[in-house]
């Protein structure tokens, strides 16, 4: 995929065509997933990832080289510490946190100052089997945990107020609606006052969401895919307010809108996602 043009960064939701319209009331034909049903996919959330690891093992993401063009304060050292701590939550097979490993410890990497020590975490074993495994997994920089983010668990592997940057990319749209209170104040407890949440996910009206089928939607903008894992698009201002309404200060927050081409396809590819920062209030 080639991004046709510049990404297009705004506040404001797209604007639906009448196309687009459609394709959202079909979703609603079938109605919503049966509760039973929705239930049960909560109970095997984990089961579905582990399985979704075994089949595509470290394959089915590419490496995010992509986060310090982003997030430039992946690269900035604000500090005067030689060595800061970063967490990414959901991990998966490490396509985040091992691009950054690299890079600081390449001679050529923007890391002299403000190296990382790296804390990892993901839902399904199968995907932390993978990261321990990795070639570049050094127990001096980085320590990877299996825990569910919306729990108490995570609090057995990480001090509170310890962390300058917790990552959550790609993470929170797979987690029930329900439960985003308990991991943004997961995350609030765990970080410095001052410390940043790097944040990037599915967009309201996302080409993904249109795409879905009858009988996938779970509740408004929660959908369930084929293999039962869970896709949840978000509002620029629900994710202002579940961070502002935490103890976080809104630095930046708003729809990314891309375009990219698929050259072997040839199909133009409109995209939206939702990207921020978010200060701990220094209270």
């Amino acid at each position: 995929m080639e991004p046709l043009e510049p990404d297009v960064f705004t506040k404001q939701t797209k604007e639906l065509t009448a196309a687009d319209k459609q394709k959202l009331e079909e979703q609603n034909k079938r109605g919503f997933v049966p509760e039973f049903k929705a239930n049960k996919l909560e109970i095997d959330a984990q089961r579905n990832w582990d399985i979704f690891y075994k089949r595509n093992e470290t394959r089915f993401f590419k490496d995010r080289h992509w986060t310090t063009r982003e997030f430039q304060e992946l690269l900035d050292q604000e500090s005067s510490d030689d060595k800061r701590t970063l967490f990414e939550v959901g991990c998966g097979v490490g396509n985040l946190v091992f691009p950054l490993l690299e890079e600081q410890t390449s001679e050529e990497g923007c890391f002299t100052k403000g190296r990382f020590y790296f804390y990892a975490c993901d839902f399904s074993p199968r995907a932390v089997d993978f990261v321990r495994s990795n070639p570049l997994y050094d127990s001096s920089q980085i320590t990877a945990f299996q825990c569910d983010i919306t729990t108490q668990q995570v609090h057995e592997h990480i001090p509170p107020s310890s962390l300058d940057v917790c990552t959550l990319i790609f993470v929170l749209s797979a987690i029930h609606p329900q439960k985003f209170l308990d991991v943004v104040q997961n995350l609030w407890k765990l970080l410095k006052p001052g410390g940043l949440v790097l944040f990037r996910d599915y967009g309201l009206y996302d080409m993904a969401q249109l795409r879905f089928k009858p009988g996938n939607k779970i509740a408004d903008n929660l959908y369930v895919r084929q293999d039962g894992t869970r896709s949840y698009f978000f509002s620029e201002e629900e994710v202002s307010q579940l961070f502002q309404e935490n103890g976080f200060d809104i630095i930046t927050n708003a729809y990314v809108h891309r375009r990219t081409l698929n050259l072997k396809e040839g199909v133009d590819v409109p995209r939206i996602f939702l990207q921020g920062k978010f200060r701990k209030k220094n209270l």
